[in-house]
């Protein structure tokens, strides 16, 4: 099963001011012939599509163009939500997606029946069991509590989402049965250990930092989104982030911009390999300005 992880394309954004609709253009059209050149049979997006919860007509029009574009290519595609996406705008769409070989799963609760599904590969044959969990949101995944401190707060919510990912692992386990399938999961969050930058927004505010690595699923590939720098997690091989397309800060730029893709096997087994996407670059200048 070949697949590519790709995350936080932020379509919309404006860097003080300036569009980025070229450069997101530039990678989306990079993207599909990626796909077509390495006989992708899935992507993976990781959360994070848009900059906001309403973006610009010109980034939806660049999203619904790339799905049917990509469908040429027998290419499935897997959207995720992350926390900068809104429920709603992504649900807009998801029926006729479906009918365009996309799966986009926009929230947890929304996806209580899709805890696992089945990836094909170009043949029509099963490739891997994913696991597709976007953002998280708390009162997705758990019930209001009051007259917790802040320790008791962050525990709960981190007991809440380690619980979603063992949730998702069984009912993926279950759907695998006696195949021998690789599984894959997917997460929108921040990891203990990670490198941020400027431009990553605290997700759960005055409640849990970071996630820990060791409370995911023993699953054979964990593809990440919301870091915007590519890394791998606590020495591993299977748990990355694939950083965004484009440098959304200033201190992104100078910094390789990755799209991670390989053929996913069980026990870590296969090929991996990332391959650099094409951005423009963006240079900070200071001035000292007298009083």
């Amino acid at each position: 099963m070949r697949i590519l992880h790709t995350s936080d394309w932020h379509l919309g954004q404006n860097f003080y001011t300036k569009s980025r609709a070229s450069e997101h253009q530039a990678f989306l059209d990079w993207l599909l012939n990626a796909a077509v050149e390495h006989q992708v049979d899935a992507i993976i997006v990781a959360g994070d599509i848009f900059d906001t919860g309403s973006p610009p007509s010109y980034a939806r029009e660049m999203y619904n163009r790339f799905v049917v574009q990509l469908q040429t290519s027998g290419c499935q595609l897997v959207v995720l939500a992350g926390n900068h996406d809104s429920v709603a705008t992504l649900n807009e769409s998801r029926e006729l997606l479906a009918c365009l070989n996309t799966r986009v799963i926009a929230s947890a609760r929304h996806n209580k029946d899709e805890q696992a599904l089945v990836l094909n590969q170009k043949d029509g044959t099963p490739g891997a069991i994913l696991c597709p969990i976007p953002f998280l949101r708390p009162r997705d995944i758990q019930s209001s509590q009051a007259g917790l401190s802040g320790h008791e707060k962050q525990r709960s919510l981190m007991e809440a989402i380690s619980e979603h990912y063992q949730q998702c692992y069984a009912a993926a386990v279950a759907l695998r049965g006696d195949q021998p399938l690789p599984i894959i999961a997917t997460g929108h969050l921040t990891t203990v250990g990670v490198t941020k930058s400027d431009a990553v927004r605290d997700i759960y505010i005055g409640t849990l930092d970071a996630f820990p690595a060791q409370h995911f699923p023993p699953a054979d590939y964990i593809a990440l989104g919301h870091i915007h720098r590519a890394q791998k997690i606590g020495g591993t091989e299977h748990i990355r982030y694939s950083g965004s397309p484009i440098p959304l800060s200033f201190d992104e730029t100078g910094k390789a911009k990755n799209r991670f893709s390989g053929d996913i096997q069980r026990r870590g087994a296969g090929q991996r390999r990332t391959a650099g996407s094409p951005y423009q670059p963006a240079a900070g200048h200071r001035e000292r300005v007298a009083a």
